[in-house]
């Protein structure tokens, strides 16, 4: 079961839903919410570390566990709920402060 700020990798489809490729994301979704439900709700993860507006910088610094191959990037504003069922892995988890940045960033998104 995925915790909240675990790094997995998912398929994640492409916006025009022709294909899809192995992606990186961080989980947002609570605890709670994967014992009572079948989904997990995640946020992407990218090596374009171009800024833009909803991105958070992520480095090995920011990492409670596992590593990254390099500095990335999460996409706030790249929302997906998926099933758990389509987890291929997960290879680390996030600092909690990266979560609170998160949250953040989702409520600017929200703003009018």
């Amino acid at each position: 079961m995925p915790n909240q700020r675990d790094i997995v990798l998912i398929p994640i489809p492409f916006t025009d839903l022709t294909s899809q490729k192995k992606r990186p994301a961080v989980v947002i979704s609570s605890d709670s919410y994967h014992r009572n439900h079948e989904d997990v709700v995640v946020v992407a993860l990218t090596s374009n570390v171009e800024p833009r507006d909803f991105t958070i910088m992520l480095s090995n610094d920011n990492m409670e566990e596992g590593s990254l191959k390099v500095t990335s990037m999460i996409r706030v504003d790249k929302i997906y709920t998926l099933n758990k069922s389509i987890i291929v892995k997960t290879f680390g988890r996030v600092k909690s402060d990266i979560l609170s940045k998160i949250k953040k960033s989702l409520l600017q998104l929200m703003e009018q």
